[in-house]
């Protein structure tokens, strides 16, 4: 079983002994009950793993951990960004989720004209940080080195932008001439690598689909089924992760 993973700032990494403390050592002791001689892989979600053994727990927030090892995790190519819809109720922490845990780059949320979901002012920052924090969390329940990036909210000009500029240009939907699974992929995706945009539950407008296809987008559909919009994502990233030797 691969060792659980605790987050710490880059400069709290050096050295041969670190010391984990605040929350996530609290995390680790009081609710993972971590013991002296245990191994544990410490991160900055850079890519930076630190494989330690736990030297000494001191009371019930702190370890003390020696260096077994250090290494870098390389970054995944090609990159895969999905664009996400901001889902009803709590569904786009579950999309983030579920999408850190297939492998996602970055996450972008989308302010849909047809989203019944709005982030405006305060509301608004308290959604980004659930999202930001559901994926911290299941990139170390993934035993991830490399935390996702979520990106602030994108309107259509925005996301029309990412397209633009990605080595592949998805666009979900369901009046999509090919599949997903049958797309020709880009021979080299060192830059913005693939981009996947998701759409909201009532759909994507006609002005929305017209810009994306302007920016050089491809529709494409994942089968014959309809997924709601909090499952397409990790649906569509485990088709790309395969077809691209990721996974």
């Amino acid at each position: 079983m691969t060792p659980p993973v605790f987050l710490a700032d880059t400069a709290a990494l050096a050295g041969d002994r670190i010391r984990l403390a605040g929350p996530e050592g609290r995390h680790a002791v009081a609710v993972r009950r971590i013991q002296a001689g245990e191994t544990v892989d410490l991160s900055d979600g850079l890519g930076l793993r630190v494989r330690c053994e736990v030297a000494e727990v001191v009371g019930r927030d702190t370890l003390v951990c020696r260096v077994v090892q250090r290494r870098s995790d390389p970054e995944p190519r090609p990159r895969l960004t999905v664009v996400q819809a901001l889902p009803k109720r709590d569904r786009g922490e579950l999309a983030v989720e579920m999408m850190t845990e297939a492998g996602v780059d970055a996450v972008v949320p989308w302010a849909a004209e047809r989203c019944v979901t709005q982030w405006r002012g305060e509301r608004g920052a308290k959604a980004l940080a659930k999202w930001r924090a559901s994926a911290r969390e299941a990139a170390k329940q993934a035993r991830r080195a490399r935390m996702p990036e979520v990106a602030e909210p994108a309107d259509r000009k925005g996301v029309a932008a990412l397209l633009a500029g990605a080595d592949l240009a998805v666009v979900l939907h369901e009046e999509g001439a090919r599949r997903l699974s049958d797309l020709p992929l880009p021979e080299a995706a060192d830059g913005a690598g693939i981009v996947l945009v998701v759409g909201p539950e009532g759909g994507i407008s006609d002005a929305e689909l017209a810009a994306f296809d302007e920016a050089g987008a491809v529709r494409s559909l994942l089968g014959p089924s309809v997924l709601r919009t909090s499952t397409a994502g990790v649906a569509a990233l485990s088709v790309l992760q395969a077809r691209t030797g990721r996974w």
